[in-house]
């Protein structure tokens, strides 16, 4: 790995706060985190995210604490397209390259970084593995990645739209109507 950033984002969605301990270099990124939300309940989540070359999502292991219950999920990525959720297979999202953890800016890196949209023009429409918070429901989700300028990226899913801002190393610095970062060293 040759980058580590620490980056905190004011998480608006969630009236919370997420802060990622993240290494990033040769196509590989490797991160962990934690957040604490307070929407549609009070709750933690403690994530490690490991990709492969091609920023492909290799596992993503998440721990949510809730007043209620806990819950765990061991999400991964078998390098030929099959996904499994705590050893169980995920016919659904077979195919996806990424997995997109619910209220996380740094989820939106991967597909970026693969593909340059922060840098130059493009449009692809990805299949992914996206995980709710807090229940950790792993379900399918077609979102559109589209470069608007340099620095930014209209993302879409369903009739959800919002231009991100990304800074030069592919990392949100702007998700309107989910989250703003409030430092990176």
């Amino acid at each position: 790995m040759s980058a580590s950033r620490v980056i905190t984002w004011d998480v608006s969605a969630s009236r919370g706060v997420e802060t990622a301990w993240v290494e990033l270099g040769d196509g590989v990124m490797r991160a962990r985190g934690r957040a604490v939300g307070t929407v549609p309940q009070p709750y933690w989540v403690s994530y490690e995210l490991e990709t492969a070359e091609g920023f492909v999502t290799r596992r993503l292991s998440v721990t949510v604490e809730t007043e209620a219950q806990d819950h765990v999920l061991d999400l991964r990525h078998d390098g030929g397209g099959g996904w499994t959720a705590n050893g169980v297979p995920l016919p659904a999202v077979d195919g996806a390259l990424d997995c997109d953890l619910g209220l996380c800016p740094l989820t939106n890196t991967m597909p970026v970084l693969r593909h340059g949209l922060h840098r130059g023009p493009g449009e692809l429409e990805l299949l992914m593995a996206w995980v709710s918070v807090p229940d950790l429901a792993v379900r399918p989700s077609r979102q559109t990645y589209t470069h608007l300028r340099p620095g930014r990226v209209r993302f879409a899913s369903g009739d959800f739209r919002s231009d991100l801002e990304f800074d030069e190393d592919g990392y949100v610095v702007e998700y309107p109507s989910l989250a703003t970062r409030l430092t990176v060293r």
